[in-house]
């Protein structure tokens, strides 16, 4: 396994700066990198740090960061901004193109949960972006959230999300509170120890949950036809729906590779293995391949 050295870095994205740790494995030359970025309200210290590590170890570049309104990144506190993160993807790619320890040319990303729904949508419009993978992503439609709501209850719920745009409320909560989160399973993470960080914060903007169901990521599968896609993704997961992952798959023209785990919930391939293993696994040699 490839020993690696963790160098903290800041950059700007748009005026905002933000931080992250670059892993630079012990090679003798240039490598292929990667930038990550991950799921909801997540930081670097998380589930994205994680990943990092294994494919850093596997003798990529990697560079997990905290984007804007997050962990130690600048911004406004606990908001979703979508197309803030975009760009914030956009100057991580810069600043791995910069890196004498990266191979000119030979940059991708790798996007968990929601992270993945992002890093689908910033490789269909950057040509940098040689190769994009996503784990238990998040492929956001929102003609699809409102074929299954119907269009009346999903503009209502944008409606109010809009009435109460800057309010704050709790990521996540335990038993039937009320949370942009809701739920057992994403408590058991960001909740309990697993997720300890000292940089997560337990609160979001309810403006956050109008930019999540506006965004469309599966709109941007068919601009991945020069961009090598990777879907990992468990065949049960309860918040990240399978079917969205598959119909990214399907709509994209590009080179793909579609990897179904038999994990029992979403967050399995958070922090649980054998998953994680099995995702680093395939991520990093199919980044290998495409980089």
């Amino acid at each position: 396994m490839t020993a690696i050295r963790t160098e903290r870095v800041t950059f700007s994205a748009g005026g905002v700066d933000l931080v992250g740790d670059l892993r630079l494995p012990d090679l003798p030359g240039p490598a292929p990198a990667v930038a990550l970025t991950g799921p909801f309200t997540g930081v670097k210290e998380q589930v994205t740090g994680l990943y990092a590590e294994r494919l850093a170890r596997a003798g990529l570049v990697t560079l997990a960061f905290d984007h804007r309104g997050f962990g130690e990144s600048g911004g406004r506190r606990g908001h979703e901004d979508g197309e803030g993160k975009l760009a914030d993807l956009r100057s991580a790619v810069s600043l791995l193109g910069g890196r004498p320890e990266v191979a000119p040319g030979r940059i991708g990303l790798v996007g968990v949960c929601l992270g993945g729904g992002y890093a689908v949508r910033a490789a269909a419009s950057d040509p940098r972006v040689r190769a994009v993978a996503g784990i238990a992503g998040a492929y956001n439609s929102p003609v699809w959230f409102a074929e299954r709501m119907g269009v009346d209850a999903y503009r209502g719920a944008l409606g109010g999300f809009l009435d109460r745009y800057d309010e704050l409320l709790p990521a996540v909560a335990p038993g039937d509170g009320e949370a942009a989160m809701p739920g057992a399973e994403p408590y058991a993470y960001y909740g309990t120890s697993r997720s300890a960080s000292p940089h997560w914060v337990n609160e979001v903007t309810r403006g956050s949950l109008h930019s999540l169901m506006t965004l469309d990521a599966l709109g941007a599968a068919p601009l991945l036809a020069a961009t090598p896609l990777l879907v990992v993704h468990g065949r049960a997961d309860a918040y990240c729906a399978p079917e969205l992952a598959a119909e990214l798959a399907d709509r994209s023209p590009g080179k793909k590779e579609v990897i179904w785990l038999d994990c029992r919930e979403h967050i399995d391939l958070y922090d649980v293995e054998p998953y994680v293993t099995q995702a680093a696994d395939a991520t990093a040699a199919f980044l290998h391949d495409h980089l």
